[in-house]
């Protein structure tokens, strides 16, 4: 396996023009635990334990990942909804927790909790008017974030890591 812009970047890098229909977005963010569930039902540990690229994380990581960021998400979202001012979110070392102990637990962990997590912020995105998703945040690396652009950012996070799974599958003939 190779690293190049198909392996890495499955569905392109986020461009958010790609991703500017918010009802569609939403529908993203509600239908990824389902997907998520589908594009790892049946894998064994071993292919579990599979990076989906050379240097990139296993099939296992990347699920754990992936609860890790959406919970972020969920609370930066809840933060820029009940701040007077946009807060300043904290960033994490996302390489440095998928090395973590709870990265190697079964998936059905963290399937569990992108259920949960993605139940939650529906209900939150369907309750938001339309100046609720201009509300911000501040990533201190990445500068300020509406609502708006950050659901499309997790919308596109949501299928990037999927297919990184589907087209692992697909290569791997799984």
């Amino acid at each position: 396996m190779t690293m190049n812009a198909s392996t890495r970047y499955p569905i392109g890098e986020f461009d958010i023009a790609q991703f500017a229909s918010r009802p569609a977005n939403i529908a993203t963010i509600r239908e990824l635990p389902g997907r998520l569930a589908s594009a790892v039902e049946n894998l064994d540990d071993g292919q579990l334990d599979t990076p989906y690229r050379d240097g990139g994380w296993t099939v296992r990581q990347t699920v754990h990942h992936v609860a890790d960021s959406h919970s972020n998400s969920l609370t930066r979202f809840k933060l820029a909804l009940t701040e007077d001012e946009p807060p300043t979110i904290k960033p994490y070392y996302e390489d440095r927790w998928a090395e973590l102990a709870d990265s190697l637990l079964p998936i059905d962990v963290s399937l569990s909790m992108i259920a949960a997590i993605h139940t939650r912020w529906t209900a939150l995105l369907g309750s938001m008017a339309d100046a609720d998703f201009e509300r911000e945040f501040i990533h201190p690396e990445t500068g300020r974030w509406t609502l708006e652009a950050a659901l499309a950012l997790y919308a596109w996070h949501s299928l990037h890591h999927t297919a990184h799974i589907t087209r692992l599958r697909e290569r791997m003939g799984w």
